[in-house]
């Protein structure tokens, strides 16, 4: 603990790369609990058994379709509060030269305070829609139309005039979230990634501290292989990594590398205060 809050007060730069360990750690849970308080009739009539799963699900109408979804998003993304690791984690690094690099689509980080201009969200976000096809190359806000989908749904189905379609070509409408090719990079992301990028470049060979935190091991190659790789090149760089079960670093960069295997919440909070 106090070898990486050494590293958080004098580190040149620090980017941070957050999984969903993170928001699990803010209480955003996905099961048990949480997922039968608002999913309950769905599990009895589909045998869906958590969140994750839900959204894969191949349901008959675009009605159930959207019954499912339009929950899903306000439950996660505009009523679930500023969870407490996400502000204790901004306590540590505002005054820092900070970036972040996410895989979570919740909204967290924004609704936490951190800089806009300091966030790639790269997997798409729960208050974004897309054309299903698709046919153009841009997203749209989706909070007012959830809101009414969630308050006029019966039966596990929304009114059929409620199903949004694309404004350009007339398909149904569909999540903005890296599951397949035809997620939709729109001007936002592309300006995210370029930001991200120049952060890398201008830091080079500088002292950075690359914490991932809640990252697993269903898409590593977006932050913990880079990260495990650029601290390799870089022998100022050092590589710390919190989370619960599963901290761990290649033996290359072990003496670069700060492991804590914990509860992210727990960590984020001894340190901030």
């Amino acid at each position: 603990m106090e070898t990486l809050k050494q590293e958080l007060e004098t580190a040149d730069a620090i980017v941070i790369g957050a999984g969903a360990g993170m928001s699990a750690s803010a209480g955003m849970t996905y099961d048990g609990e949480r997922f039968e308080q608002h999913f309950a009739d769905f599990h009895q009539k589909y045998g869906i058994r958590d969140m994750y799963s839900g959204g894969f699900y191949p349901y008959q109408t675009l009605e159930e379709y959207w019954a499912w979804w339009s929950r899903q998003i306000l439950v996660n993304r505009y009523e679930a509060g500023v969870g407490k690791p996400y502000q204790d984690l901004l306590k540590l690094i505002k005054n820092k030269d900070y970036f972040v690099l996410t895989t979570n689509v919740e909204h967290q980080f924004q609704l936490a305070g951190f800089d806009k201009k300091r966030l790639f969200y790269t997997q798409g976000d729960y208050g974004l829609w897309q054309c299903s096809k698709p046919c153009h190359q841009k997203t749209y806000e989706n909070e007012k139309a959830v809101r009414q989908m969630v308050s006029e749904q019966k039966a596990m189905k929304i009114p059929t005039e409620l199903i949004p379609k694309c404004p350009v070509c007339g398909a149904p409408m569909t999540m903005n979230l890296r599951c397949d090719m035809t997620f939709v990079q729109d001007e936002s992301w592309y300006t995210a990634s370029k930001r991200y990028d120049d952060f890398i470049r201008r830091h080079e060979g500088l002292h950075i501290l690359f914490l991932e935190l809640g990252v697993g091991a269903n898409t590593p190659v977006i932050i913990k292989y880079p990260f495990w790789q650029m601290t390799a090149k870089n022998p100022k760089a050092v590589y710390a990594c919190v989370n619960f079960g599963e901290a761990f670093c290649p033996r290359e960069i072990e003496k670069q590398s700060i492991c804590m295997d914990g509860d992210i919440a727990k960590v984020l909070c001894q340190l901030s205060n």
